[in-house]
């Protein structure tokens, strides 16, 4: 399908991320750049090339990719048949002048190509934004699941290295598309270094913030470290600031479009005071001259498809959308006689167990045990609807914050739900699916979230969420695909738990017809190949801006 909106076709987009589903993971950016590069590319008729980082984690050729020989950009003459797989990428630090060596991997899908990006300093971490209990047991300094100490420069390693092969395959695409602070430097080095200011000079930068939160903006406090790795004039790095650090979203502002996940956490960030959870990035941009577009993640259903269980390794097959549900309950009925006893799964530690009764409604959780996601919220919530209510079960999967583990861990033993709770401390996509699919409602009490694909991985398995009413989560319509509430409290939370309750005990087919409801409205709103227009659109603007006359003296003052 060509680009029918308005304007000029988009033909050549790169996107430049630390992360791609399949590949590198840590949340849902990965899913993001792959489903949107796959959309792009099938549905768009873009070409689409991704970077991002060879980690140590990563077997580039197991994976299906092959060193990329660099051509000479002469056809004749003694270059003509030059070949070679590196280069160096300027990486200097304040006390002195330096560069790493750089190859890249390539593996081509149709109309896709990506790219990994081999150096040292990628190579040696074993995990996408932390360290791992093998590099702590290794190198004690290096704690188990900290930031590494090299991020930012990281970060610039990959930005640079983008930005430089696309000088070394001559190819200045129409979009460059940084997912994230781990790549919203780009945008300023690509307008103001000399090396790529000229070649760039018509390819549109836009810039995803997939988490606004404070600490994923990938700032960095020391300004004369930035000004020295990034290449930027000072000028450029003192008003990209936000407090005392240069901050890469702010220093996107007046380079690139900047959009988010959510048209609801766009709004959160830049009309109302839960943008103090940002340390106020959003009226900071707004004090530049920038407007944050919000463009609500999508999903891909084919991925997340119950009537085809092998790919999503489920007991059984089923169809929430024609009402064929007794796959749904043999899925259940399978994860309670998992769980019914302890050790029965494997790369998780299990806390709890859960009766065999298939009839009792089932709450799920499946995330990041942190404040963010609500868990502190939902802590007294379960505990206090269990002290009333003994009709019902809770299993929760993932891990984080070490309190909130071992609260979650020390519950699941309290007479009062003893036997219907179960913790599972870790992560397994396999588990995850299976969970998804016995659940009957899935538990989201984020305090912000800028979109959530949690929900629509739970609707598409007919698992309800029960969603705070913020960010990305007001799609989830009340008494029609799920249940919210507003109040960010143990009780709100407990109150919207009990109408589900009641709706499960008392109006069966009432359940039946929100859950096909929740799969409509993915399918009429929500799939890739829907919100990729919006994508297009943005893209088509961000050339615009691109081409728009400028002071060619830009950064020469404040």
């Amino acid at each position: 399908m060509q680009d029918s909106g308005r304007g000029h076709t988009i033909g050549s987009v790169w996107m430049v991320s630390r992360e791609y589903d399949g590949l590198a993971g840590a949340g849902g950016v990965k899913d993001v750049c792959r489903q949107l590069a796959e959309a792009l590319a099938r549905d768009g008729g873009c070409r689409v090339r991704v970077i991002l980082p060879r980690y140590g984690f990563m077997d580039a050729a197991a994976l299906g990719f092959t060193p990329l020989e660099l051509p000479s950009r002469r056809t004749d003459g003694p270059c003509a048949e030059r070949r070679r797989r590196a280069f160096a990428v300027e990486m200097n630090y304040t006390d002195r002048e330096r560069r790493e060596d750089v190859s890249i991997w390539e593996r081509r899908e149709e109309g896709l190509t990506i790219f990994l990006v081999e150096a040292v300093r990628f190579a040696e971490k074993l995990g996408v934004y932390t360290y791992t209990a093998a590099e702590e047991e290794k190198t004690p300094w290096q704690r188990q699941g900290s930031g590494h100490y090299d991020y930012f420069a990281m970060n610039i390693l990959l930005q640079k290295a983008a930005l430089d092969l696309m000088l070394l395959l001559d190819e200045a695409p129409d979009v460059i598309h940084c997912q994230d602070g781990h790549a919203a430097t780009l945008a300023a080095m690509a307008r103001e270094n000399s090396g790529y200011r000229h070649f760039f000079s018509e390819t549109g930068l836009v810039v995803t913030i997939h988490n606004a939160g404070l600490g994923y903006h990938q700032e960095v406090g020391d300004l004369a470290f930035a000004r020295a790795v990034t290449g930027l004039p000072q000028s450029v790095v003192r008003r990209s600031r936000l407090g005392p650090a240069f901050d890469p979203f702010v220093a996107a502002a007046g380079y690139a479009c900047i959009n988010t996940v959510s048209e609801q956490y766009a709004r959160e960030l830049q009309e109302t005071r839960e943008d103090a959870r940002t340390g106020w990035l959003g009226h900071r941009l707004l004090q530049r001259g920038v407007r944050i577009i919000g463009i609500t993640n999508g999903i891909n259903p084919a991925d997340i498809d119950p009537t085809r269980p092998g790919q999503l390794g489920l007991a059984a097959a089923f169809d929430p959308l024609r009402g064929d549900l007794a796959g749904k309950r043999r899925c259940k009925e399978d994860m309670l006689s998992l769980l019914a006893g302890r050790g029965g799964v494997s790369g998780v530690e299990q806390f709890g167990t859960l009766s065999r009764d298939a009839d009792l409604p089932l709450f799920t959780f499946i995330g990041r045990l942190t404040a963010q996601k609500g868990v502190d919220v939902l802590l007294p919530a379960l505990a206090g609807l269990a002290g009333e209510d003994r009709g019902f079960q809770a299993l929760i999967l993932g891990s984080g914050d070490p309190d909130l583990e071992k609260a979650l861990a020390a519950m699941t033993g309290q007479d009062e739900i003893s036997g219907r709770c179960c913790f599972l401390k870790g992560y397994h996509p396999g588990l995850a699916n299976r969970i998804y699919a016995a659940g009957d409602f899935f538990l989201i009490p984020s305090r912000y979230e800028p979109c959530g694909l949690t929900d629509y991985m739970a609707q598409l398995l007919g698992n309800l969420p029960i969603v705070h009413h913020v960010g990305g989560l007001v799609k989830v319509l009340d008494g029609r695909t799920g249940f919210s509430y507003r109040k960010h409290t143990p009780e709100a939370l407990a109150r919207a738990m009990r109408r589900a309750l009641a709706l499960f005990r008392d109006d069966p087919a009432g359940i039946r017809t929100m859950q096909r409801q929740a799969v409509e409205e993915i399918l009429e709103h929500h799939t890739w190949d829907k919100v990729m227009a919006s994508y297009l659109a943005l893209y088509r603007d961000a050339q615009a801006m691109a081409c728009a006359p400028v002071n060619v003296h830009q950064s020469s003052g404040e």
